[in-house]
């Protein structure tokens, strides 16, 4: 079980670099939404007992 390389982004960001902050932000959740559903964790619905 792992996930997608472009599903995980590392970055040192000062508290004092909020406009960097907001870049890299804005950035990966792009990346992040151009992947798509991440479909490896997400559980099929169970079955209804009849």
């Amino acid at each position: 079980m792992g996930i997608e390389p472009g599903r995980l982004h590392f970055s040192w960001i000062s508290s004092a670099e909020s406009t960097k902050f907001v870049t890299v932000a804005t950035q990966v959740t792009e990346a992040v939404r151009a992947l798509g559903p991440n479909t490896r964790f997400i559980q099929p619905p169970l079955a209804e007992v009849a």
